[in-house]
């Protein structure tokens, strides 16, 4: 018995989509994790030199940074500086403060929203109403679950600007890519990307008194983890969907890395999801689902309008043909 090729794919999408949600959400967990006892710039530092020490591994070897230019190397650096150093740095002393894991990941899924609406004023595209409907619909959303965590948690109100950054440093990654497009290779990419945030990171060890690690088994088992898991296998998924699935839908499963790191949380922290913090996924969730369908339209009126085009041409030529 032999399975269809199409069944087979559909398959190992749906697998891979679901290693995805739980490599992309297994980073907040870990986060919580490694800064329990463990200065945040201690970790960070260890878990990207161990990053960067497996990619100059990969990359050297087989040239992925040969014919890097200066300006390469700048552009890169700048779009690496916001989605791996600023994010990720902003992530752990969010986790660190003691927001909960759930709250943080959802302030990070918000940030296709604001993206997907932002992107025609300050790239000169048109934005859909809805979008702007889906934006104000995704602030409700987190508003409502901050709320219902506020008292609830160790973490003072003024803290909840800490996962904003986060969401504003992928945001400014998004742009910064886009004004600066690159068509180098994922793997390329990465590496430098790893290697410049190590380099700063090492700094900011060093100078902080925070370079040396402890004397722990499950320090160095965190820690490889966080560097193999959310950052290589996650990374490597989120760019095997986007051309497997797309990123509108690849953004949906962003969405979706909230409710289950939520539910990771509630069983390993006890960290509380009341009525408010529901109601608030439900409609961060009614909010993703607008801006997405938003953004697909453009797409199928422009497939329409090619198929319109191609129809009218035909008939046109069809009629010249009569007229003879």
């Amino acid at each position: 018995m032999t399975i269809p090729i199409g069944l087979l794919r559909g398959a190992i999408t749906v697998s891979a989509s679901i290693a995805f949600v739980l490599a992309w959400g297994s980073g907040f967990i870990a986060a919580k994790f490694a800064t329990f006892d463990v200065s945040l710039w201690t970790v960070l530092f260890w878990r990207y030199l161990l990053l960067a020490v497996v990619l100059l591994a990969i990359a050297i070897p087989i040239g992925a940074l040969r014919g890097l230019s200066r300006v390469d190397w700048r552009r890169l650096a700048s779009v690496g500086a916001f989605s791996q150093l600023g994010y990720v740095v902003f992530v752990y002393a969010s986790v660190a403060a003691g927001i909960s894991t759930g709250t943080t990941a959802l302030i990070d899924a918000v940030q296709p929203l604001v993206v997907a609406t932002l992107v025609g004023p300050v790239l000169g595209l048109r934005v859909r109403g809805a979008s702007w409907i889906g934006l104000a619909l995704g602030a409700v959303g987190v508003a409502l679950v901050v709320g219902s965590q506020l008292g609830g948690t160790a973490a003072s109100p003024a803290t909840y600007v800490l996962p904003i950054l986060a969401m504003v440093c992928l945001i400014a990654a998004t742009f910064l890519d886009r004004r600066l497009p690159t068509n180098r290779p994922i793997l390329t990419i990465l590496t430098v990307h790893v290697t410049v945030v190590t380099v700063v990171l090492a700094t900011i060890a060093a100078v902080t008194g925070n370079a040396a690690p402890p004397a722990s088994s499950t320090f160095w088992v965190t820690t490889a983890f966080t560097a193999l898991v959310p950052s290589l296998l996650a990374y490597a998924l989120y760019w095997w969907l986007i051309r497997r699935i797309g990123v509108t839908s690849l953004n949906a499963l962003l969405f979706a890395v909230a409710p289950t790191t939520a539910a990771a949380g509630a069983i390993l922290f006890a960290e509380a999801i009341t009525l408010f913090t529901a109601l608030g996924f439900a409609i961060s969730a009614v909010a993703v689902a607008v801006v997405l369908i938003a953004e697909r339209r453009p797409d199928q009126d422009e497939r329409n309008g090619r198929k319109n085009s191609r129809m009218s041409v035909a008939s046109s030529s069809g009629s010249s043909y009569a007229a003879k």
